[in-house]
């Protein structure tokens, strides 16, 4: 079930990745490329996952695993909500930390001592085989990354439903949420493992919640379909705001 579950994550993620790329080809938005890395980096965890549940772990699947998934994902997906909701200058300054912060992390994660032995399909827990800093670097990078995408998405989903003279409003407002509450199932996974310690509990957030976030996106993209004289009715502002799909890749 572990494995299944990842293998679905593992293809939502890819396919949205490839959904936002299309997306940064056509106008280079930087909040489109952060996204598709980040949604890349998820693809990659979520392989790693599935790899794992599926022949067995090692120490360098696990590698892979911890960084991709625990440390770097949520941080390059909360760039893409800088972008979008500030100013590229700060976007700018958030993605040199964020550079420095990768780099870091990743030569924490290739040099850090695995305490333990790692075998067998069972998930392995951070706490159980790692020191201190890379669970900080986790901790970090993910509880900041999830407060930016979440409040993102909440801040874009009021400031929608304010318009109400806005006939695109309540669709952009429903994908906001739908943003934030797969943001609130993803960043639930890890505690449930902890308290509960179900592998099964974990990959199932880890694909309920990447679905959730891809369904806002959809909700978000049907705007394009929508006839053009309609579109360009809209206010300038509403027309570039849209893709405030908002965080946690929102109309990317």
């Amino acid at each position: 079930m572990v494995a299944g579950l990842a293998f679905i994550a593992t293809a939502v993620a890819t396919v949205f990745a490839q959904a936002t790329a299309v997306r940064w080809s056509q106008g280079r938005r930087p909040h489109n490329g952060a996204w598709t890395f980040a949604l890349a980096l998820f693809a990659l965890a979520s392989a790693a996952l599935a790899t794992g549940a599926s022949t067995g772990w090692d120490i360098g699947t696990f590698r892979v695993f911890f960084l991709l998934g625990a440390v770097l994902n949520v941080p390059w997906l909360a760039l893409g909500t800088v972008y979008l909701l500030g100013s590229e200058r700060a976007g700018r300054a958030v993605r040199a930390g964020l550079l420095v912060f990768s780099g870091f992390a990743a030569g924490v994660m290739f040099s850090t001592p695995v305490h333990g032995v790692i075998t067998g399909t069972t998930i392995p827990v951070g706490k159980d085989h790692l020191d201190v800093l890379p669970r900080v670097l986790a901790g970090v990078g993910s509880g900041v990354g999830a407060v930016v995408v979440l409040g993102g998405a909440v801040w874009s989903a009021v400031r929608f439903a304010r318009r109400r003279d806005d006939p695109m409003a309540a669709r952009l407002m429903a994908s906001n949420l739908l943003i934030a509450a797969g943001t609130l199932v993803l960043s639930s996974g890890g505690l449930l493992q902890g308290v509960v310690g179900k592998d099964e509990a974990f990959a199932l957030t880890l694909a309920v919640g990447i679905v959730v976030i891809y369904l806002g996106f959809v909700v978000a993209s049907s705007r394009a379909r929508e006839p053009s004289a309609r579109r360009t009715s809209l206010p300038a502002n509403v027309r570039g705001s849209s893709s405030t799909t908002s965080t946690r890749v929102g109309n990317l």
